[in-house]
């Protein structure tokens, strides 16, 4: 009933639910605050908000995504043909929700799937269980029984979802580990899949930086919801000429950083043990404080000084905590940045960011690329988000988010008067095309085997040019 359901219907349950979820703000900060432990700010500007404008943001721009498109530029072959692609939802579409951004993460991809028209199995996280519950029933209203539905927010219903129902298409957000599994149990049924997973990214700071700009950018999304999102740096990169400086910057605000709550105890355990072993083997904390977590409580820290070796700057952990290094050269900065395969998002900071864009963006190898800010210009509803390689594939979120979630049919109709011919051609006729098709697409004139330059041409020992229709 759903995918027959038309566009400007699907668009007004998109309207009612936006204004269901800001009626319920209060309510959804509590919640994700109980489970994971986000301060009410953070749930409102990286949940909610993000949320509430992709609605928005789909309401006004939906239908001419997913209009018809006509196609032009058929060529010869085109004549007498009129071609369109329309946008079909994929059919059954199953989501397996995360728990760091329990709000706004699953909305997105809920929005873009339903306003494709797809019917929706949603698996949520064992983390954030009242949280994601709370959301689909506020998205439930309005839709017709069964188009959106869900399993109990455990391991084990994940798996069993996948292995015992048949999808169309699977979305899944989370580390690489599990992302791999979840490919290897689509693959016997070429189950097509979005798969979001880790990042373990780099900022680079170059020598001619707002320094003050780049210390305050970085360390707000270093502790922001306690270092706890996929495109947050791992490691800063500073040009050495900028190095002494952008540290006093950066200190200022490690100075005064106050223990977060991570997800579990185990975590926080990684984080601090990793950057431990990085101040044993030389670096320094920023802050000349390092303790020990507290159950999940950890200080988020900057360990400057940090040998590129050290384990912290391969950035396998999900914490508030990141490295800083030294470096002589960009070239040096993505040397150390190309030793992790796993790209999300890079930032640059640089006073002349359409230049440095221009030669830094595409070789560092992420799908997002922010120049004097770091991910928060990731939440704008027309920016798609997805990873390349071992973070990932397929994109979430804008245009082409909301394209991912549909599939095309290419429809073609026939002018009767005008169809090419289907019958055995003569051979004169068929040296006719030819001809026309070469001057159609750019041949120069033939030149025949007696013409005065081929004959000159042959004189001079060169190959003679034959234009004889029969050579």
């Amino acid at each position: 009933m759903w995918s027959q359901t038309p566009l400007n219907e699907r668009l007004a349950w998109v309207k009612a639910f936006r204004k269901s979820l800001a009626s319920h703000l209060d309510e959804f900060c509590e919640l994700a605050g109980a489970e994971v432990g986000k301060p009410r700010v953070e749930t409102l500007t990286t949940d909610l908000m993000p949320v509430l404008a992709n609605a928005r943001w789909l309401e006004q721009r939906a239908r001419s995504i997913l209009r018809d498109r006509s196609l032009r530029g058929g060529g010869v072959l085109g004549m007498g043909k009129s071609q369109t692609v329309r946008r079909e939802p994929l059919g059954r579409v199953a989501i397996i929700a995360t728990w760091n951004y329990p709000i706004g993460l699953v909305g997105v991809e809920l929005l873009a799937a339903l306003v494709a028209g797809n019917t929706v199995v949603v698996k949520p996280s064992e983390n954030a269980p009242r949280t994601q519950a709370a959301l689909l029933r506020l998205a439930q209203a309005g839709l017709p029984e069964g188009t959106l539905t869900s399993v109990e927010p455990t391991r084990e219903a994940g798996e069993a979802l996948l292995h015992e129902q048949r999808f169309d298409h699977v979305v899944f957000t989370g580390s690489t580990k599990v992302g791999k599994a979840i490919a290897g149990a689509l693959a016997p049924s070429l189950t097509p899949s979005t798969l979001e997973l880790s990042g373990r990214d780099s900022a680079l700071v170059l020598a001619d930086a707002d320094l003050d700009l780049a210390a305050r950018s970085l360390w707000f999304v270093v502790h922001q919801n306690a270092g706890q999102t996929c495109m947050a740096p791992r490691r800063i990169l500073v040009e050495r000429p900028a190095y002494a400086a952008f540290l006093r910057h950066l200190g200022l605000h490690a100075a005064g950083a106050q223990p977060r709550k991570l997800i579990s105890e185990s975590a926080a355990e990684r984080t601090y043990d990793l950057a431990k072993a990085a101040v044993d083997a030389g670096g320094r904390s920023l802050s000349s404080v390092i303790e020990p977590p507290n159950g999940a409580w950890l200080r988020p820290l900057a360990i400057v000084d940090c040998p590129e070796d050290a384990p912290l700057v391969e950035g396998d952990y999900f914490g508030p905590v990141t490295a800083v290094l030294p470096v002589d050269s960009e070239e040096h900065a993505l040397e150390v940045h190309h030793r992790c395969e796993q790209h999300l998002a890079t930032s640059v900071f640089t006073k002349s960011p359409r230049a440095a864009a221009r030669r830094l963006a595409r070789r560092q190898g992420a799908t997002t690329v922010t120049m004097n800010d770091c991910v928060i210009p990731t939440v704008h509803p027309a920016a798609s988000i997805g990873g390349i390689g071992p973070s990932g594939w397929g994109v979430s979120q804008g245009e082409a988010g909301l394209l991912g979630m549909t599939r095309p049919v290419f429809v073609s109709v026939t002018h009767p008067l005008l169809r090419p011919p289907t019958d055995e051609q003569a051979p004169e006729r068929v040296r006719q095309m030819a001809g026309f098709v070469a001057r159609l697409y750019g041949a120069g004139p033939k030149r025949t085997s007696g013409s005065a330059n081929a004959t000159s041409k042959r004189a001079d020992g060169d190959p003679a040019i034959i234009g004889d229709a029969e050579s």
